[in-house]
């Protein structure tokens, strides 16, 4: 079976960070690059499920920033009793 090369631009941290784990795993980087490829064929997928952070979805965003924006104005900004008499 001949073989092409993939060439893909990762954080060097990044990449670090992974050859350590792949190779406590007996794995090179290569070799787990195919693994995930094989997975996907398989499959028909990815082998994990992406998904988005909803803390950082449009609307939390938009919220975020109006509350911001009361709490540099100074309002709606209620003290809360911690401490129970």
């Amino acid at each position: 079976m001949a073989s092409t090369h993939i060439h893909v631009r990762v954080d060097d941290d990044i990449k670090k960070q992974a050859q350590e784990i792949f190779n406590d795993m007996g794995l090179d980087i290569s070799t787990a690059i195919n693994m995930f490829i094989r997975q996907v064929i398989m499959n028909r997928s990815f082998p994990f499920l992406p998904s988005a952070d909803p803390f950082y979805c449009e609307s939390n965003m938009a919220h975020l920033m109006r509350v911001k924006a009361d709490a540099d104005a100074g309002r709606n900004m209620a003290l809360h009793d911690l401490i129970e008499n």
